[in-house]
């Protein structure tokens, strides 16, 4: 197979990523199967027209269900808003197409299993967007772990902070609504510190959490794009339906102790996604404001010379460095994305399901509902139970 055709649902935000990654991934990646980018579909005839022109597919359409009938189109990405994750995915799966869907997987986990049962039962490869795990200072935390040099783990903390919701005049964007969303910075952001938790330390077994919301109504607004909104010439105000921040506790089935924050609410914060892990012969500190570094301490060095140590994940040791630039020269957000399409075009090159996949976004989703649980209880709730 030397290229896949692509269908992508969604043109704003996560689609300007996706786009960019398809984009730039075989002039840096040039050994794998190459994605072709045949049709953009969004709602919005004149947004998704413009976006096809300057992302670079070849077509556009205001129709998602005329892309699962073309024998040329073979993977449909999906990066609406989470309440239409759900019907694409299964009709897609059903027609034959593979699957990239962005997270979180769906609006509840009850959707999220009969989406993995359906794909799973179609026999289509499928992956879930947590593109943060592709960094390489992420995975350079993650082979120090796997090959035992931080030794047992005791902690996992993390934390995603941003303050963009700061303004009580801030409209109410699709992100505050439930029944759009799912839920809000605990779905939005500690989704991916759940799956990073995941993929560095393993399976968590019981959590308890407690959340909240700080602006209860908000202005409705008249465009919405991203993180972006603009509020309408109306007074009108809607309610706030999502948690504005939400923290939780979790055991891990290692015997490690987790911590867990998400909040839109932490001014000063444009996009502190971080975490520390603690183990018996080290700890690493990742940021990813400062993305392609990896602090790194170690016990066993020398007492004149113990603490942390800054290490730039940029040598061809570490993951995917050696396609970019000379070591030293940084790479950014959106090659997070182009990492991540690469493990979708290598997974088609070697026959095998790419990861993370729905597998991993079932998972993740086990955990949100899980805290949502635990905070309607007050107690705490096995993963298990859920």
């Amino acid at each position: 197979m030397e290229k896949i055709r692509i269908g992508m649902i969604g043109y704003k935000f996560m689609g300007k990523a996706h786009s960019h990654a398809y984009r730039d991934l075989p002039l840096f990646f040039p050994n794998t199967v190459h994605p072709e980018m045949k049709v953009i579909c969004g709602r919005d005839l004149n947004g998704v027209t413009t976006a096809a022109k300057q992302f670079g597919w070849e077509e556009y359409t205001t129709d998602w269900k005329s892309l699962l009938v073309r024998a040329d189109i073979d993977l449909i990405d999906i990066n609406a808003p989470s309440d239409v994750h759900k019907e694409i995915t299964i009709a897609a799966a059903q027609a034959g197409k593979h699957v990239f869907c962005e997270k979180p997987l769906a609006l509840t986990l009850k959707d999220s299993r009969e989406m993995l049962d359906v794909v799973e039962a179609a026999g289509v490869n499928h992956m879930v967007g947590f593109n943060y795990r592709f960094a390489p200072a992420v995975m350079l935390a993650k082979k120090l772990i796997d090959e035992g040099r931080l030794g047992h783990i005791y902690h996992f903390r993390a934390w995603f902070l941003q303050d963009w919701l700061v303004d009580p005049n801030f409209p109410l964007a699709w992100r505050l609504q439930k029944e759009i969303a799912g839920s809000g910075s605990h779905g939005d952001l500690g989704a991916h510190l759940i799956d990073l938790s995941h993929y560095l330390i393993g399976d968590i077994t019981e959590v308890i959490g407690m959340n909240e919301t700080f602006i209860k109504e908000r202005p409705i607004p008249s465009q919405m794009t991203g993180l972006s909104a603009k509020v309408s010439d109306s007074n009108e105000k809607g309610e706030v339906t999502v948690d504005d921040a939400t923290l939780f506790l979790a055991r891990f089935a290692n015997g490690a102790l987790g911590s867990f924050e998400a909040t839109r609410f932490a001014a000063g914060h444009r996009c502190t996604n971080s975490f520390e892990i603690n183990g018996s012969k080290g700890s690493v500190i990742f940021d990813f404001e400062r993305m392609n570094e990896l602090q790194v301490y170690f016990v066993d060095d020398r007492d004149d010379v113990q603490g942390f140590r800054r290490i730039l994940a940029t040598d061809p040791a570490h993951a995917y460095a050696e396609n970019w630039w000379p070591p030293g020269h940084t790479i950014g957000y959106e090659h997070t994305f182009i990492h991540e399409m690469v493990e979708l075009m290598d997974s088609f090159r070697e026959n095998r399901q790419p990861v993370p996949n729905f597998r991993d976004g079932v998972k993740c989703q086990e955990v949100l509902e899980a805290v949502d649980l635990s905070i309607e209880k007050r107690q705490w709730i096995r993963i298990s139970d859920v």
